[in-house]
């Protein structure tokens, strides 16, 4: 055997190496685009309320005025709407924030907030505010939590304020993430 067949043989398993180590570079390349474009396919709703969405004192739906971000179609909502969609079903982080003024100075008050599914309250999120003394500056408190929910697509998502006195909600804000 000539040393130049052994060079043309380690060339030609060079080569198969080669274009094998280059296919599975390749699919590697695809899955790895594959993969965030899934990452990147997700449903969040961002919605707030501006002062005027809510003028209504003590017990009250909260109305979202704007909505700040909305991706994908598993939530849907209709700007200064107290109702969202739930247009698919899965399991849901859901993140709000509610204020709540006492339009009394210098007054004890309190307020609660809970989530409502279908104009049901589930009493499993009944976020129960503090009492605030007459020491607190300007009667303003701020509610917040974060709820993981099953939810059905048809459901009607809401946020309720719960109070006896006479405060206003002129804040609020509620972030909806599917998240399986």
């Amino acid at each position: 055997m000539c040393c130049f067949c052994n060079i043309c043989r380690t060339i030609k398993i060079l080569s198969i190496i080669n274009l094998i180590l280059f296919i599975s570079i390749f699919i590697l390349f695809i899955v790895i685009i594959f993969n965030n474009g899934i990452m990147d396919n997700r449903d969040i709703l961002v919605t707030v309320a501006r002062s005027t969405d809510n003028t209504q004192v003590g017990d009250a739906i909260i109305n979202f005025g704007e909505n700040q971000i909305v991706e994908g179609s598993a939530i849907s909502h209709e700007a200064g709407s107290s109702q969202i969609n739930i247009n698919e079903t899965g399991i849901y982080q859901i993140s709000y924030q509610l204020e709540g003024i006492d339009q009394r100075a210098s007054t004890r008050f309190n307020f609660n907030a809970i989530l409502l599914v279908n104009n049901i309250p589930l009493t499993d999120t009944l976020n129960e505010g503090a009492v605030l003394s007459e020491d607190i500056v300007n009667n303003r408190y701020t509610l917040t939590s974060t709820v993981i929910l099953r939810l059905s697509a048809g459901d009607i998502l809401q946020l309720g304020a719960l109070s006896f006195e006479n405060v206003t909600y002129p804040n609020a804000r509620i972030d909806i993430e599917k998240i399986g």
